[in-house]
């Protein structure tokens, strides 16, 4: 048995076509009922203004008058007000009928107890509009005349505003679907633009933005466009740096992978080595392991693009500074580390991972060393400019220096200048800098040391330690 049929919603597109045909055919079919009341309205006034005019006439003219029918020739179109006389009492009344309806009211009019007021009626089968007001001590005159004029114009303008409204109608389904196609045109362009990129897996197509765009007059569709173009330049880029990455990290780790196969086979053969080619075999296998598992973190960590999230503790970077300088004498006994720092320094903390905060001085320090010459010095740095907010540290070499060429691609990801290929590294070391220090909100450049060396600055926000 299959399961209940889920109701499809209409395409955004209808829907906007459906709604805006219905908010103009409702303005248009409100137009048209407002313009029927107005001059509705308008008929009835003019024909209550003249039948005033008439019933004033004919106070003047029958008010010294008889009670009775004074004028009534207004079964004719064309013909004056009918007119008649009313006493306030009905043994008044003359022995003719009257030619209007006599009721109550008219009498109370007569006897001044009411004010006067519009009625209708029909005389010899047409209908007529009657104004009763006083006429005199004691009488009222009812004054009357043909509205069928009146009712004949309702009509016609009431058929000439349904037809109007009615042409509106299709002309609004008309202006719907244009609003709905011509508005939506960017975001079909969008949508075909995603549904391609999830197709072809190309990050390159982009949206048509209109002429206008960028000279402050885009509106909300356009600017959505424009978001999506900027989201997809980003994925791009991000793409295209997923590539780079995968691509020299296999051209990384191809030298040394073949290295650790061709000491393996040798190893494979140990019993035709001598004890003192199995221990070089076996140191040199060790040291590509470790280059090896060096580089797979040093990717792993670079492929996440951000740190990972560790709980910040406050630290001093000085210290942590001085235990690394020490590890790298111990590591490079052939390059002269000095450390020079002043006491404001050695007392700032900052919110920070130790062992991340380490990794960044380590691998500044490591590259240092390996572009200084035996017996070189590499001179580390520490101060708290006035402020107190910031500790600069510094690390200089007095190496070969970096090249005005390579300077603005010094920590991209294993990127080494002509004078590094010759060096062991990976290139990865100042990268992997530049993330730890963006993580830990500091700032790290490089620039060319005077006199000669490359200089290394780190500026990371500190905060001044707790009183007592």
């Amino acid at each position: 048995m299959s399961g209940p049929r889920r109701h499809r919603r209409p395409p955004l597109r209808r829907r906007l076509a459906v709604t805006a045909s219905a908010a103009v055919a409702g303005v248009a079919l409100a137009v048209c009922a407002g313009a029927y009341a107005v001059t509705a309205y308008t008929l009835h006034r003019q024909f209550d203004l003249q039948l005033t005019q008439a019933a004033t006439l004919a106070v003047q003219q029958y008010r010294q008058e008889r009670p009775g029918v004074q004028a009534g020739e207004c079964r004719y179109l064309a013909a004056p007000a009918c007119a008649q006389l009313v006493p306030a009492s009905a043994a008044d009344d003359p022995r003719e009928g009257y030619l209007l309806p006599v009721t109550d009211a008219v009498r109370r009019v007569a006897g001044r107890q009411r004010a006067p007021f519009y009625s209708t009626a029909s005389v010899a089968g047409h209908p007529v509009r009657v104004l009763t007001t006083p006429a005199g001590a004691g009488a009222a005159i009812q004054v009357a005349l043909r509205s069928d004029g009146v009712r004949r114009a309702e009509r016609q303008v009431a058929g000439l505003l349904a037809v109007i409204g009615g042409a509106g109608v299709p002309v609004a389904a008309l202006l719907g679907y244009w609003v709905s196609r011509s508005g939506l045109a960017p975001v079909a362009r969008l949508t075909s633009t995603a549904e391609r990129i999830t197709a072809t897996r190309d990050a390159g197509h982009r949206i048509e933005l209109p002429a206008a765009a960028g000279r402050g007059r885009e509106d909300e569709i356009t600017r959505l466009a424009v978001s999506f173009n900027t989201m997809l330049d980003a994925l791009e880029e991000s793409l295209a740096a997923q590539r780079r990455l995968v691509a020299d990290a296999s051209h990384e780790l191809r030298t040394p992978l073949t290295a650790l196969r061709a000491n393996a086979e040798i190893l494979l053969r140990s019993q035709q080595l001598t004890p003192r080619q199995r221990e070089r075999a076996t140191g040199a296998l060790s040291r590509q392991l470790r280059e090896v598992t060096t580089l797979v973190n040093d990717l792993i960590d670079l492929a996440r693009d951000e740190e990972p999230r560790q709980a910040l503790e406050p630290v001093r970077p000085v210290a942590l500074l001085e235990h690394t300088v020490a590890a790298a004498r111990d590591h490079w006994p052939q390059v002269a580390f000095v450390l020079d720092g002043d006491p404001s320094a050695a007392s700032a903390l900052a919110a920070a991972v130790p062992n991340r905060l380490t990794r960044l001085f380590s691998n500044l320090l490591d590259n240092a060393a390996k572009f200084s010459p035996p017996g070189g010095r590499v001179e580390v740095r520490a101060l708290r400019p006035a402020g107190g907010g910031r500790l600069e540290i510094t690390v200089r070499d007095h190496g070969p220096g970096i090249d005005t060429a390579d300077l603005p691609h010094v920590f991209d990801r294993f990127y080494r200048a002509r004078t590094a290929r010759a060096l062991p590294g990976s290139g990865l070391g100042l990268a992997m800098a530049r993330q730890i220090a963006h993580t830990h909100h500091a700032e790290l450049t490089a620039h060319q040391a005077p006199g000669g060396g490359a200089l290394f600055r780190v500026v990371l926000p500190v905060e001044a330690p707790p009183a007592g």
